[in-house]
């Protein structure tokens, strides 16, 4: 499996990242342990999760991710990347969520403690929070480097305008760089390549993607007129409504007709649709790791499989831009 470097760190990071809001709602803890082993066996060093993980729990759920993981981990901390995220609310108090310096000082102790370590290789930004001076959130995430606690800092769902003034302030004022950002990325949705791949292509800020699949559409498991089902990423429930979320995103008549064209394509030519869709971000300007993830292991085969496929073509890949190109063009959320 390939190795990338993120940003403008030395740390190497594989092309794909397991991706973990699974854990501890769509799958149980020996379920996830599966996941983990199929993902470390085949060459993954990456590991990304969230406080707010599982997706679709409660507050009482929260944090459950973390500490299946950091159960996994016993004996292999040195072989793995691992990522975490602060922001979301942990629970219903003011100072329980955002990116205040309070709650990023609690968000990491309580984040190490479940993980089972004593530091984190990537600490990320869930979101950008408009109620914080950005100034303190970057001394708050400098001073964890300074103090051991965290290698390397990032954000996830942040505009380019935001990573740009971050930086900004990080030359200014000497703290420690954002060296990667985690943004929404696929096939059927494609919107950071007008400002924000430029952006870190020209900072040297790497891109880790999230949804390479578009949260299962683009299996096509999914069809027009389908309901919905309980317990899938449509359906899930929670304090975060992420099944309401993703409908928005992907719910809509003309996604189900492109994904169709697409599925017609791919058996046209012998090619897995979960596959060749991770192809296509790994393989696009600027990405460092799309990040693949399961709520059973043997769905990780099709996405594993796509570090080893060979490249797509020029023809594969104009075909490809249609897809997006067809698509019409709505306020999204990130």
């Amino acid at each position: 499996m390939e190795t990338r470097s993120l940003g403008h760190s030395g740390l190497k990071v594989t092309n794909l990242c397991l991706g973990t809001m699974t854990f501890g709602n769509q799958a149980d803890k020996q379920t996830a342990f599966a996941i983990m082993d199929k993902a470390f066996e085949a060459g993954v060093n990456f590991f990304d999760t969230a406080d707010v993980y599982p997706l679709g729990g409660t507050f009482e759920q929260f944090g459950s991710t973390e500490e299946t993981i950091g159960d996994w981990l016993k004996g292999k901390r040195d072989k793995i990347v691992l990522a975490s995220k602060c922001y979301g609310a942990m629970g219903p108090g003011a100072n329980e969520r955002g990116l205040s310096r309070k709650h990023i000082m609690r968000a990491i102790e309580d984040s190490l403690q479940r993980l089972k370590t004593d530091y984190l290789d990537l600490y990320q930004a869930h979101q950008f929070d408009v109620n914080t001076p950005l100034d303190e959130t970057l001394r708050a995430f400098d001073d964890l480097v300074t103090q051991g606690k965290v290698r390397y800092i990032g954000v996830s769902n942040w505009r380019s305008w935001q990573i740009a003034k971050a930086l900004g302030i990080a030359e200014r004022k000497n703290y420690i760089r954002i060296e990667s950002v985690q943004p929404r990325y696929n096939l059927l949705f494609r919107m950071i390549e007008e400002d924000l791949v430029p952006m870190c292509l020209s900072e040297g800020v790497g891109i880790m993607t999230y949804n390479p699949l578009a949260g299962g559409m683009l299996t096509g498991r999914y069809r027009s007129g389908q309901q919905v089902e309980t317990g899938t990423r449509f359906g899930l429930a929670g304090v975060s409504k992420a099944g309401d979320m993703y409908q928005n995103r992907y719910w809509q008549e003309p996604i189900f007709a492109a994904v169709e064209k697409y599925e017609r394509w791919c058996s046209e030519r012998g090619y897995d649709m979960a596959t060749t869709a991770v192809r296509w971000v790994i393989q696009q300007p600027g990405i460092t790791s799309a990040i693949i993830g399961a709520s059973r292991p043997e769905q990780l085969d099709a996405s594993l499989a796509a570090a080893e496929q060979p490249p797509l073509s020029n023809e594969d890949l104009q075909w490809l831009d249609q897809i997006w190109f067809s698509l019409p063009r709505r306020r999204e959320e990130r």
